[in-house]
């Protein structure tokens, strides 16, 4: 494969999730977590696609329909929480309720980069500059904001059950997870369903989850142990 294709497709792919990540790290600008620590969370989320792939083509062999569409959201779910939690969620520096937040979001975003670049391979291989503009909006806008919503609903739960008992956060945490497979299920679901028309009603509800999501960031900043 031509190098100059994998670093056109790479600048697509990461530079507008770098771009969000700036725009969600400034949430916590007041309490900023270590670079070090941020740039950790955006590679691990890079190599979850790495063992994403493999298991998303056996739940395809397996499976078809609705019910391939939800294993696809739960693999992806799942994976982008196992690595985070046993590497930068376990680090010292989460120490307050929104660094879960931030961790996850962050994830999301380094996940995103990579499948990104993965669907710009092929149009920019074939020198399709337009579908590769189309594709690479469509996931600025679509697909990478579902990453970032489905898993803060994750760091959301565990920055609410912060100062909770560990039973209790194991719970919250449950819980956060099987809503961001129902979100990233649904996505997929209606994404697939959807004509070119309709595509943006799709989009409207992340943005709309997004918006809520800013609005959950200042209840978790004002959480504290005593609260």
């Amino acid at each position: 494969m031509d190098i100059t294709v994998v670093l056109y497709a790479l600048i697509g792919g990461v530079v507008p999730a770098l771009i969000w990540t700036w725009f969600w790290i400034q949430e916590d600008a007041k309490h900023p977590e270590p670079k070090q620590l941020i740039v950790a969370a955006f590679l691990v989320g890079m190599v979850c696609v790495a063992t994403v792939i493999p298991l998303q083509k056996l739940a395809m062999a397996l499976l078809s329909g609705t019910a391939m569409v939800i294993a696809w959201a739960a693999i992806e779910e799942i994976v982008k929480f196992a690595l985070a939690y046993f590497t930068v969620l376990a680090h010292k520096a989460n120490d307050e309720p929104i660094d879960a937040l931030i961790y996850m979001i962050t994830v999301a975003l380094g996940f995103a980069a990579a499948e990104n670049t993965l669907f710009l391979i092929d149009p920019i291989a074939n020198s399709s500059f337009v579908e590769s503009i189309l594709t690479g909006n469509f996931r600025f806008l679509g697909a990478t904001l579902l990453h970032v919503l489905a898993s803060s609903v994750i760091g959301l739960m565990m920055g609410l059950s912060f100062y909770k008992r560990p039973l209790t956060k194991f719970w919250y945490i449950v819980i956060g997870l099987i809503l961001a497979i129902v979100l990233h299920g649904a996505f997929n679901f209606f994404i697939l369903k959807s004509s070119s028309s309709e595509l943006m009603r799709v989009f409207a509800c992340v943005w709309i989850g997004l918006i809520l999501l800013l609005i959950a960031f200042e209840h978790v900043k004002r959480i504290t142990k005593h609260s």
